[in-house]
């Protein structure tokens, strides 16, 4: 049985982030195991490549300047480089990069095409179980993503939400005459909309759950930088949602007066309610297992990161978010990494 000092299991952002800070920390390129069944930079690299991010192209410039090991300095010119460093972009322009960084990093450690499905530990050595055989770790990273919410509504012909933000594939789809409900208010949610307002769709109708949120810069920081609506969604959102909706476009509070009717109205829906954790390796020893979200520690020797596993923090005025983004979760290895480096097995 092989065995390693460090496991990373993931390949999107995050588990690109953890493979490039463990070596920039020491550890040896030939003692990290990373394992994801495609290394195609996860979701973010497959499916979400048309959505219009709510970072600005200077915070992805600085992640990929944030690890020497990434060697972006020795990489090809990206189109992602020639833009105003101001402003947001497509996601595809910044999966390009990622996928070259991936490369270059599987090029110095070992990585295994498969799928973890079990985590055991014994003897202060972590077990991980794979489809293609078992190996051994002292310790075990988990960045292993999110897949988006779906919510319960029979009858309705679901359009994926990973169309709906592509209009290249949502003008595809047959919806002429159609009546579409679009559950959510989120940075998706306001992409989805102007996407099915530009289609022949008769009525889109937003069931939504409380009032918008903006983010908003401040002095050193940003107000509601996790949850508020930001870029070009925000843009559309103040002028279309909070200002003069468009003929076409209905909002109705889920629950109020008039939620069945409305309901009752539409033939196909978009979930746009939030991502969930992906399944993780099953850990029979502990059942499910929760992360302290203050540090990323799981179990001894087992820690998470990213979207699956975001760090918290509480800003200036009291509030507290969860922190999701390529430069929050660079920050969260930042700040966990040297704590990992001493709590491991």
């Amino acid at each position: 049985m092989t065995e390693y000092r460090w496991t990373v299991i993931g390949a999107g952002p995050a588990g690109i982030a953890t493979v490039g800070r463990l070596i920039d920390h020491g550890v040896e390129p030939d003692e990290i195991a990373w394992v994801d069944p495609e290394f195609k930079v996860g979701d973010f690299g497959t499916i979400w490549r048309a959505v219009s991010s709510n970072t600005r192209t200077e915070g992805f410039l600085d992640f990929f300047a944030a690890s020497p090991a990434f060697r972006f300095a020795e990489a090809p010119h990206f189109d992602i480089q020639d833009l105003d460093p101001a402003r947001t972009c497509q996601l595809g322009l910044v999966a390009d990069p990622l996928m070259w960084v991936s490369g270059r990093l599987a090029e110095q450690v070992k990585t295994h095409y498969t799928v973890a499905r079990e985590l055991r530990l014994r003897d202060g050595h972590w077990t991980v179980a794979t489809e293609q055989g078992d190996m051994t770790s002292a310790n075990v990273v988990l960045a292993v993503g999110a897949t988006q919410k779906r919510l319960d509504c029979p009858g309705l012909e679901e359009i994926p939400l990973e169309v709906a933000v592509d209009p290249e594939k949502l003008a595809r789809r047959d919806l002429d005459g159609a009546t579409v409900a679009v559950f959510g208010s989120s940075h998706s949610t306001m992409l989805v909309l102007p996407n099915l307002l530009a289609t022949p769709a008769d009525k889109v109708i937003n069931f939504y759950r409380s009032p918008l949120r903006y983010a908003v810069e401040l002095d050193g920081w940003t107000l509601f930088d996790d949850s508020g609506l930001k870029g070009q969604a925000a843009c559309w959102a103040r002028e279309n949602i909070d200002g003069v909706q468009p003929q076409r476009l209905q909002r109705c509070q889920v629950g109020g007066s008039h939620y069945d009717e409305l309901l009752d109205e539409c033939d196909h829906v978009v979930y746009t309610v939030g991502f969930e954790r992906r399944q993780l390796p099953a850990t029979p020893q502990w059942g499910r297992l929760q992360h302290n979200a203050s540090n990323g520690i799981i179990a001894p020797g087992l820690f998470g990161v990213g979207i699956a596993f975001p760090g918290y923090r509480t800003d200036p005025l009291g509030h507290g978010e969860y922190r999701v983004g390529l430069q929050k979760f660079m920050g969260q290895l930042n700040e966990n990494l040297p704590v990992w480096l001493r709590y491991g097995t």
